[in-house]
């Protein structure tokens, strides 16, 4: 039986999230409320729901435009989602970034090293024009995990 998907809108303090069954997890928006752990907890559930029957590829992507206290709550949902490895599954981690945004970019390289998962990091170069056109993205070589 397949999990529902699950979509939490976004606030002026936490990110929205997409998690898809079909193997598409999105995080996108500022991650700063001051109880991140009990807004991140129902994703946590339904990711240990997920890895028990998880899509052939899951893709994984970040639009962080400023994070605050997030790295532990990522690094456990990233370790869990990576787990499904063992199941001879494919993940693919995208952490998009602002032109010149440092600190996000940082972020991103900071926890894929602690985890030792490659990333994508994707360069957004004109955060005006609407996130459907994708000729903003500057794609590079794609990494699984």
């Amino acid at each position: 039986m397949q999990i529902p998907e699950k979509k939490i809108l976004s606030t002026k303090n936490t990110p929205e999230i997409i998690l898809n069954p079909d193997g598409i997890i999105k995080i996108s928006g500022r991650s700063m409320s001051t109880n991140l752990s009990e807004f991140y907890k129902p994703i946590e559930t339904w990711i240990d729901s997920y890895i028990c029957n998880p899509a052939d590829l899951t893709r994984i992507d970040f639009y962080l435009e400023y994070s605050s206290g997030t790295n532990c709550i990522i690094l456990s949902i990233l370790k869990k989602i990576s787990s499904i490895r063992l199941q001879d599954k494919k993940v693919i981690v995208n952490w998009y970034y602002e032109e010149g945004d440092e600190d996000i970019l940082e972020q991103g390289e900071y926890l894929s090293s602690v985890l030792n998962i490659p990333f994508n990091y994707i360069k957004i170069i004109d955060p005006s024009i609407p996130e459907c056109d994708q000729s903003k993205w500057n794609y590079p070589q794609r990494a699984e995990i």
